[in-house]
């Protein structure tokens, strides 16, 4: 389906999450049928065993992972950055204070700054998936980990359902919910497009991460990918 928002144009994708923003939250949990914080509560569980001290929550939107991040991990220092200044106003009434706008393609961090960079829902809607790992490996300390969350394909029979719920049911149900059925539109375009599995493994290895990993969550509804900087 060709919209406004086909070739992720950064404008047109701030614009879109900018008007979404004050029911995001609500609509994920409505359309996930409330499995979007199991899925934020894997990744929290799994950062917390690394034990981390400063971590960077990128395209943190609304803060939701950052939230959950710094409940599981009081001590750490957690830092969220998103290039939608609206987001981060939701982001700052769940207590999180530091707070960046910032481009995923050019974050305003020095070198080997993070012990962890999570990236939830985040990747797709950036116009380079390469560009964006390498910013965020640049930032991550060697021996960092990266955490990527985000939609995959479920395997089938699930699949044809899911795909019908994806294009035909969510648009329908969020733009109810949200006013804008046209951006979900695009975010299911997004995760059909998304490099999933081995290709997802694959472009982590080329941008030099190693111990790359993928555990899908819910059936394959999602998937959580690790690497780690040498």
């Amino acid at each position: 389906m060709e919209s406004e928002f086909t070739q992720k144009e950064p404008n047109t994708i701030q614009r879109m999450f900018a008007r979404i923003a004050p029911r995001y939250d609500l609509a994920n949990s409505l359309l996930s049928f409330g499995c979007d914080s199991l899925w934020r509560a894997n990744v929290g569980a799994r950062v917390k065993s690394w034990g981390p001290a400063a971590i960077l929550d990128l395209a943190t939107g609304s803060g939701v992972l950052a939230f959950e991040l710094k409940r599981r991990i009081p001590g750490a220092r957690i830092v969220g950055a998103d290039f939608c200044a609206p987001m981060l106003t939701f982001a700052r009434r769940r207590g999180l204070r530091e707070l960046v706008v910032a481009d995923g393609l050019a974050l305003p961090f020095q070198d080997g700054r993070f012990d962890v960079v999570t990236i939830a829902f985040g990747l797709r809607n950036m116009a380079s998936y390469e560009a964006a790992l390498n910013e965020a490996k640049r930032v991550l300390r060697v021996g960092g980990r990266l955490v990527i969350l985000d939609f995959s394909l479920p395997n089938p029979p699930l699949r044809v359902p899911y795909r019908i719920y994806l294009h035909r049911v969510l648009p329908v149900l969020a733009g109810w919910v949200t006013g804008e059925p046209d951006a979900y539109h695009y975010l299911a375009g997004t995760i059909e497009d998304f490099p999933k599995g081995d290709a997802m493994l694959e472009l982590l290895s080329r941008c030099g991460f190693v111990s790359c990993d993928a555990r899908p969550l819910t059936m394959g509804v999602v998937t959580v990918y690790t690497g780690q900087k040498v």
